[in-house]
């Protein structure tokens, strides 16, 4: 008998964190304010992977990078009253993630070395500014982008960063970027012609 009942409990668990976790993140967060905080531990797991490969793209040092994540959340938690569930939480985590990631660079005073992007990233950079679409070494393709991109100033890294990489649209960028969306178009263009520029004057070619 205790066995069964041991297991209807188990079952009633598992069934209850399986619905949590089928929640989205803004029916999530007012059960994190008012009913079980470690709930959060869910919006770790959703973030933690997206918002540390984010982090990267700006700060060089690994150590660095987790501690910048472990502040975000950390933020991010004891400020969790103050989001809008009617706006998108991913948005307003980025937007943290990305405040400390600038104060982490305005302190250092460090950049992330392009060098670190992988090709995978790279070619995205490669296929949306219409570069010469033919067979090239892989490792001649990113020694090339790699000082191209090293050149470009932080606003066009990380709009590029946050449309072409994270794939987030146009009102996404809006909110983490805290500029108006007509602004974010208008910068896309822009970062994407300075790139071209840039492996122009760089005379970037793939043969």
């Amino acid at each position: 008998m205790g066995s069964a009942q041991n297991f209807s409990q188990d079952n009633a668990r598992d069934n209850l964190q399986n619905t949590q976790e089928s929640l989205s993140d803004e029916q999530l967060i007012p059960k994190i304010i008012n009913e079980n905080q470690e709930l959060f531990g869910i919006i770790i797991d959703r973030y933690q992977k997206k918002l540390e490969r984010y982090i990267q793209y700006f700060i060089k040092e690994p150590l660095s990078t987790q501690e910048t994540l472990q502040k975000t959340f950390i933020k991010a938690f004891t400020h969790l009253q103050s989001f809008n569930t009617k706006k998108k939480f991913s948005s307003w985590i980025y937007r943290i993630a990305h405040n400390e990631a600038l104060n982490h660079i305005k302190f250092k005073k460090k950049f992330i070395d392009p060098s670190e992007l992988n090709f995978d990233i790279l070619s995205q950079f490669r296929s949306n500014i219409d570069l010469p679409e033919k067979e090239y070494d892989k490792n001649e393709i990113q020694t090339a982008l790699n000082a191209c991109l090293d050149e470009l100033s932080l606003k066009y890294k990380e709009v590029l960063t946050l449309y072409y990489l994270e794939n987030k649209k146009y009102d996404e960028i809006s909110t983490i970027l805290k500029i108006p969306m007509g602004t974010v178009g208008v910068r896309i263009t822009r970062a994407k012609e300075k790139l071209r520029q840039v492996c122009i004057r760089n005379k970037v070619k793939y043969e």
